[in-house]
């Protein structure tokens, strides 16, 4: 086993109420729970990032957005606080949830979006949690798989189970949520009801603090430390339920799709996950539910035919992709330089060029300016990293 990492230095990962002071000005890291974002939040983030930054929201790999370059970080704050998306300046960084993008929308066992906000609500009652780093991954799958192919530290996963001494007929029986939680990919029970799951997954986040509060992540601990991990959180849970559920990762979310209540979402990428303030504060004016995915796409939801026709015929030109075989679905970046002080390379600059040159992009790449890798995807994809000669080598991970 390779030697854990430790947080031996305070935890540097950025949010709204303390930001990270980058070579082109501040950072702030707004965590969006599932990646939900209400229309008027979005235009609200729009201003402010007009206003006191660089102009643009830049979507993360976790779903959550980030404003650079900011001017103001005191007004910058009070918006996002106003806009209801730091709802505690305690747990501001530690409330890392994803959650299957098309739940309740498309396919999927159950619409697990209850749960993301009883996770949420649960971590933010509890004062000891905020010791957690802010690399910590909660993960909500609705039973298709996508979520728990990110291997979060604690995944719930819906499972479609019948309810115990139901009529086989019996339609008006409400069928509470049933998920297996898996740890770090190892599936250890069952919890039965809303509630019941999210405190199984907070419970396994104190857990961790408990046994090594030096830990980034579960995969940090030493193995006798992970079996007692696991040992812990299996101990209060049901048996797993059925077999264990293959991850699966899904197809880009780019395009337009039937929901199942027949109305249509549409999925959008931007180039270098860059959305202009312009941009979105059209993208708000529609006045539909948005959600961000850690693929770095747009979903604009619950429209009407008519509307979403509009939205691609007005929106489209202005620089939203809905193209599902656009390079931009493919690739992606850190900040480069002259944004990050540690960079060896101007990479957003070079992989405008990489793309614009119209060589194919038929892999997924993820385009660094150093070894830390920021922003890489979490699954399979080619790792294209600039040396300090300023030279490209990539690799597959």
């Amino acid at each position: 086993m390779s030697e854990p990492d430790r947080r031996t230095t305070t935890d540097r990962c950025p949010g709204v109420l303390r930001t990270h002071a980058a070579a082109d000005g501040a950072v702030a890291r707004i965590r969006l729970p599932g990646g939900r974002l209400r229309p008027d939040q979005l235009q609200r983030l729009a201003q402010v990032a007009g206003d006191h930054a660089d102009g643009f929201l830049e979507l993360t790999a976790r779903a959550n957005l980030q404003i650079r370059g900011i001017s103001d970080v005191d007004k910058v704050a009070a918006a996002v606080v106003e806009a209801g998306l730091a709802p505690s300046s305690a747990h501001d960084r530690i409330r890392n949830i994803e959650v299957s993008p098309l739940t309740g929308r498309i396919g999927g066992v159950n619409d697990v979006s209850p749960l993301a906000d009883a996770l949420d609500d649960r971590l933010r009652a509890d004062a000891h949690i905020t010791n957690l780093s802010g690399r910590f991954l909660f993960g909500i799958d609705d039973g298709r798989g996508d979520v728990l192919a990110r291997r979060p530290d604690v995944c719930a996963v819906a499972r479609e189970v019948e309810p115990p001494d139901a009529p086989p007929d019996d339609q008006s029986l409400d069928h509470p949520i049933v998920a297996d939680v898996v740890v770090d990919g190892v599936r250890l029970g069952s919890a039965r009801g809303v509630e019941a799951i999210a405190t199984a997954m907070c419970d396994t986040a104190l857990d961790l603090l408990e046994i090594d509060p030096t830990a980034w992540r579960v995969a940090d601990l030493a193995d006798e430390q992970r079996a007692r991990l696991e040992s812990g959180v299996r101990a209060r849970l049901r048996p797993a339920v059925g077999a264990a559920l293959v991850a699966e990762p899904t197809a880009p979310i780019v395009g337009w799709f039937e929901q199942d209540d027949g109305r249509v979402l549409l999925g959008a990428v931007v180039e270098l996950a860059r959305l202009p303030a312009r941009l979105a504060e059209f993208l708000a004016a529609v006045d539909a539910p948005i959600v961000l995915t850690p693929d770095r796409e747009i979903l604009l939801c619950d429209l009407g035919e008519g509307v979403a026709e509009t939205v691609v015929r007005v929106l489209a030109p202005m620089g939203l992709i809905f193209d599902s075989s656009s390079p931009w679905v493919r690739v992606t970046c850190c900040v480069g330089a002259p944004g990050c002080a540690k960079s060896h390379a101007p990479v957003r600059d070079d992989l405008l060029v990489r793309v614009r040159s119209g060589d194919p992009v038929e892999d997924r790449e993820h385009w660094v300016g150093c070894s830390r890798g920021c922003g890489s995807p979490a699954g399979p994809h080619r790792f294209v990293q600039a040396g300090p000669d300023g030279e490209y080598r990539s690799a597959r991970r």
